[in-house]
């Protein structure tokens, strides 16, 4: 092992960051520094730093990003309306980005030689955490325990901190991987890791399913300033706040359950199960929104750069300047997203109830069906007729072709 003296290791108390400590000590005798991100784990951040220091940490930070996490990374890809492959709302992707912001000022304050991070090699997080690294603090070497070690399983990393006295969070019985943050709780592995098998109810932690919810629909209003939700059943609510408020409420109402099959950046499949209830609500909401202020252009080229953004945060490349630049674009379009959404929540289901805005570009007075004084049907004709000058004068073109 190269020369280390000081790792910061990007510590969350699971089981694979459990055991990485005292490997660090073994493997590179060395001093290791816990910083664990508080982006809205809840009850898990409780044992973090005792247990930390009980598995050989010198010292351990915890710093409450939650904010910062939803302002900075939640909402811009809110806005973008970027979604990866059509389902996952990018969870776990966008909050890497943040820890390993985090990562670098603790390393560098404490005067580290190294970052450890407990990503695998087969996942995505290994390459989201070291981008952030590298444009960040290039200069900072990086240490990925799961491309170095013998521990080759979920399994292997239980039986190992059995041998050295560490309590983990996780059984052979139930060995998912799991990801928690204000926005989403990630589940993998274990029976998942099979498409065919239907998750079982015990996996959900946060969200009811919808055979569990109320028999009756309630109602929620989202309101919107330059496409950010700011207040909820008109109540004006900070962004931490907002979210739980909505989490809350779609939770009881089972929603937000998402269960797909991604292409992974390392380019394999795999399955997972996300628990997203108020990240839900806020994509449709924010959705709706957009149909009465973007103009049909925007609105159409909007959605294909969404995709690329989607793409851009899923593989780690937040600090890239194409993801900083497809930001700015969203930002401009962003300027009359302003509103109020109502939806109804069912069983699993979220449905509109209501849009309206003071940019809103829906006229009733042009599109309704009754009589109207602002729009002559006959204007319709010359527009076909130029519209369709290319597909006549090709079908002219071929008619003649085929007298010859």
């Amino acid at each position: 092992m190269s020369e280390v003296k000081k790792v910061v290791l990007a510590y969350s108390g699971g089981l694979d960051t459990s055991v990485i400590i005292p490997w660090l000590k073994e493997n590179y005798d060395c001093e290791v520094i816990a910083m664990c991100a508080d982006v809205g784990q809840g009850d898990e951040l409780n044992p973090v730093k005792e247990k930390a220091l009980k598995s050989g940490a010198s010292k351990v930070y915890i710093q409450d990003l939650k904010k910062e996490f939803i302002e900075d990374y939640i909402w811009p890809v809110l806005k973008a309306g970027a979604v990866y492959e059509g389902k996952y709302l990018l969870g776990t992707a966008f909050a890497r980005p943040i820890i390993a912001k985090a990562l670098v000022e603790v390393a560098k304050k404490e005067g580290a030689d190294a970052i450890a991070h407990g990503a695998t090699g087969k996942g995505n997080d290994q390459v989201r955490f070291e981008l952030t690294v590298k444009a960040l603090a290039p200069e900072i070497k990086v240490i990925a325990p799961w491309r170095l070690w013998d521990i080759r399983s979920r399994e292997d990393a239980i039986d190992y901190a059995d041998s050295h006295n560490i309590p983990v969070p996780v059984t052979k019985e139930r060995p998912y991987s799991m990801d928690r943050n204000i926005w989403h709780l990630s589940h993998e592995g274990a029976d998942l890791e099979d498409p065919w098998n239907e998750p079982k109810n015990d996996v959900f932690v946060v969200t009811k399913t919808p055979e569990q919810a109320p028999d009756k629909a309630v109602y929620v209003e989202v309101e919107f300033d330059k496409g950010i939700p700011v207040a909820v059943d008109g109540q004006k609510l900070g962004a931490v706040e907002l979210v739980e408020r909505l989490n809350v409420i779609g939770a009881e109402y089972g929603i937000g359950i998402a269960d797909l099959v991604e292409n992974r950046l390392v380019g394999m499949k795999s399955r997972g199960v996300y628990e997203n209830p108020g990240g839900a609500i806020l994509f449709y909401a924010h959705r709706e929104l957009e149909s009465i202020t973007l103009d049909r252009a925007t609105m159409h080229y909007k959605e294909q750069l969404a995709v690329r953004y989607a793409e851009l945060v899923y593989d780690g490349m937040w600090y890239s300047p194409l993801r900083e630049a497809l930001a700015a674009f969203v930002e401009v379009t962003q300027q009359t997203v302003s509103g109020l959404v109502r939806l109804k929540l069912y069983k699993g289901n979220i449905m509109s109830a209501g849009i309206k805005s003071p940019y809103s570009l829906y006229s009733e007075e042009f599109v309704t069906f009754g009589r109207d004084r602002v729009y002559n049907q006959k204007d319709a004709e010359g527009f076909i007729n130029l519209f369709g000058l290319p597909l006549k004068i090709r079908a002219l073109m071929q008619q003649k072709e085929a007298k010859k």
